[in-house]
């Protein structure tokens, strides 16, 4: 840092008030500040917890699962196994079949990329309601 001796200037003059602030008191608090504020911040913890299964797994079987595919057309029209469901109490009642079974087959929902996403959430919706659990969206490149 330097110090200013002044100009020369007529003895008995008034010396010119300084105009810049002491930024180093402000730079100081700033410097406490954010390392109080590293210090504070709880520890990230980026690990997802999982509940694995304990003991020994089931036997395997080389069956092929069951599956039922329910399609969504451009037009909301679906289609169960390729037959036409013509209203909501029809989709409702071979849902409930489904859930009833004690070995659910798994259910593929192929909607369009068209169709409107209300169709699409009123099957989803219907599943979950009825208990069906093994459901799943499934792309289709040739439906689409």
């Amino acid at each position: 840092m330097g110090m200013n001796v002044g100009s020369g200037s007529a003895k008995g003059a008034d010396p010119e008030p300084m105009m810049e602030m002491n930024m180093t008191p402000l730079i100081d608090v700033l410097l406490v500040l954010i390392i109080m504020m590293i210090i504070t911040i709880p520890k990230q913890n980026h690990s997802v917890n999982l509940n694995m299964p304990v003991g020994t797994p089931p036997p395997q079987t080389n069956e092929k699962p069951v599956v039922v595919t329910i399609d969504v057309d451009f037009d909301g029209t679906i289609l169960w196994d390729g037959q036409v469901v013509p209203n909501r109490s029809e989709l409702e009642a071979k849902m409930n079949g489904v859930a009833a079974m004690p070995n659910q087959p798994e259910v593929h929902l192929r909607p369009n990329k068209l169709v409107e996403y209300k169709v699409v959430a009123g099957v989803m919706a219907t599943a979950q309601r009825l208990g069906v659990t093994k459901i799943g969206m499934v792309g289709n490149e040739q439906f689409q």
